[in-house]
């Protein structure tokens, strides 16, 4: 071999060693930097979220609760803050209301007349004209209160005229005083039920003389439930008695008053047949239920009333309370890929009181988690029991924190 062919050889194999350094490097560095990525992308992904196991208790009710109801008339119970009736009889029948119209003037009077908290409204003098209308009332052999020429009356007093004794002259001098007569107070009180959706009832007078002042029993439960917002009136009607200088002791129509829960509110008398306008407070665990209702069409009152009594003690066990939840319940659990665990807790305990077999519902609303402290909201658990609901925040009982390094690097699919 000459030496150039040598020469010629040695630079054919520095060549081909120098290909495999540069590609072994070129493998190392593709390597290296592959493996940078990967890295840095394993350690800055995000964690998969965890989605809740939850536990969604089953709607629970009670018994129906047995009444014992009227078997005449028409009635119908209600009770403030809950939906529908309790107990409904002919109650979209239009009645003669008699003297529950007197409500519906003492409502329409003071929505125009209100009279301050703690205080007794405006002074009305008294005067011939007033005693004139007593004498006529005497006459219609409707039901009075007495009244003196000269005396000066609270507005306070004179609707205590008007609805403890029931005393239809003091309808007329209210309506007198505060609208100029009677028929302005009428169009008055028919625009304040219209507005008030009260549209099966309609007034003629401001006592209720007349029978053609009707309204159904349905539409007397919500009247009910109107006069109870305004605190005048309920004071008045859960009066058994009242004392006024200028007329004397005046004594409660309503002899229900103080028995059986009954606390108001306005008894009603035609030529045939016996009303009353009721309401009833009962104690039902922590909470107080105020029954309304009404029964129209009685014999007597003393038949009415018994049916009443008989109805409110049936009506009355039909409230109970009920809790569907309670604090740190567990409403759902957490596990992640990395064995993170924590469970989503009710945040604080709900209690209601429902009546009869009205079902109540806990509905679980909890989000997946992927990192998160405990006591952070995840979640709620929903309370229905009719229109009322109650919603609780669910919280964690425990940190769910990041996986870690080695986690990350070693479980590449379960990363986003």
């Amino acid at each position: 071999m000459t030496d150039v062919d040598a020469k010629a050889s040695k630079a054919r194999v520095y060549r081909r060693r120098r290909i495999v350094v540069f590609s072994a490097l070129a493998v190392v560095i593709a390597l290296v930097t592959t493996g940078g990525v990967y890295t840095a992308n394993a350690l800055g992904a995000a964690v998969p979220a965890a989605a809740p196991q939850i536990t969604d208790p089953e709607p629970v009710a009670a018994a129906a609760q047995p009444l014992a109801l009227p078997g005449f008339g028409s009635y119908a119970v209600g009770a403030v803050g809950f939906d529908g009736l309790m107990a409904a009889g002919n109650e979209s029948t239009p009645m003669a209301m008699a003297s529950i119209t007197k409500v519906i003037t003492a409502l329409t009077v003071l929505a125009e007349h209100p009279i301050p908290a703690g205080e007794s409204g405006p002074d009305i003098a008294y005067t011939d004209a007033d005693v004139d209308i007593y004498w006529d009332m005497v006459a219609q052999n409707g039901s009075v209160a007495p009244v003196e020429a000269g005396a000066t009356l609270s507005l306070k007093e004179s609707l205590e005229a008007l609805l403890i004794p029931s005393g239809n002259n003091y309808g007329i001098s209210i309506a007198n005083w505060a609208f100029g007569s009677e028929q302005a107070l009428v169009e008055k009180a028919n625009a304040w039920l219209a507005a008030n959706g009260l549209a099966n009832t309609h007034v003629v007078d401001s006592s209720g003389i007349s029978d053609d002042n009707v309204g159904t029993a349905a539409d007397m439960v919500l009247l009910g439930e109107i006069a109870l917002r305004d605190p005048t009136i309920a004071a008045i009607v859960a009066s058994k008695s009242v004392e006024i200088p200028e007329l004397g002791t005046l004594e409660n129509s309503n002899k229900l008053l103080g028995t059986h829960g009954v606390d108001g509110m306005k008894t009603g008398t035609t030529d045939d047949a016996a009303n009353l306008l009721f309401t009833a407070d009962y104690a039902v665990g922590s909470s107080t239920v105020t029954v309304v209702g009404v029964l129209l069409g009685g014999e007597t009152h003393s038949v009415l009333d018994e049916a009443i009594a008989a109805l409110l003690d049936s009506v009355a066990p039909g409230f109970h309370e009920v809790v569907p939840l309670e604090a740190n319940q567990v409403f759902a659990e957490y596990t992640t890929p990395w064995g993170e665990t924590a469970r989503a807790r009710a945040a604080e305990g709900a209690t209601l009181v429902v009546w009869s077999d009205t079902p109540v519902d806990v509905e679980v609303q909890a989000e997946p988690v992927t990192l998160a402290e405990r006591g952070d909201e995840v979640g709620s658990a929903i309370v229905r029991a009719g229109s009322q609901e109650i919603s609780v925040p669910l919280v964690l009982d425990a940190a769910i924190v990041d996986p870690g390094t080695w986690w990350r690097l070693s479980n590449p699919g379960a990363l986003g």
